[in-house]
């Protein structure tokens, strides 16, 4: 089992910045990839970020592609999503994902993903 907690989640203006953290805790945290998805009232849950095990490789969804940024410190057991240029269109709960995977790849599909945190909230006013 691997529990992830969300936190950085807050009310931004357009145009502001936010950043989201995921503690791990369980099982060796370097052993999983890790992504950040997002749903929007009424809509799917969609991907935004991933990061391999590693750390070296990631994946944006072409939405957020220059504006936010994925990392991990594996040390602290924590992933990051450095979120700039806000959109209100950013707005959504944010969630946490945990992936194992054999290969140091990002996992971009969601059912790839074996945890879930409960997610935070992020709402961006115009």
């Amino acid at each position: 089992q691997v529990q992830l907690v969300e936190s950085g989640g807050g009310l931004v203006q357009a145009g502001g910045s936010l950043r989201l953290a995921c503690a791990a805790s369980g099982r060796t945290f370097s052993n999983y990839a890790m992504g950040w998805f997002r749903q929007a009232p009424g809509k799917e849950r969609d991907i935004v970020s991933a990061i391999s095990w590693g750390g070296g490789r990631t994946y944006y969804a072409d939405s957020v592609k220059g504006r936010f940024t994925i990392s991990r410190d594996n040390a602290k057991n924590t992933v990051y999503l450095q979120m700039g240029s806000l959109k209100p269109e950013d707005t959504a709960v944010y969630y946490c994902a945990a992936s194992q995977r054999r290969i140091d790849v990002p996992s971009t599909l969601l059912a790839q993903y074996n945890y879930w945190g409960q997610g935070t909230q992020v709402t961006v006013s115009s």
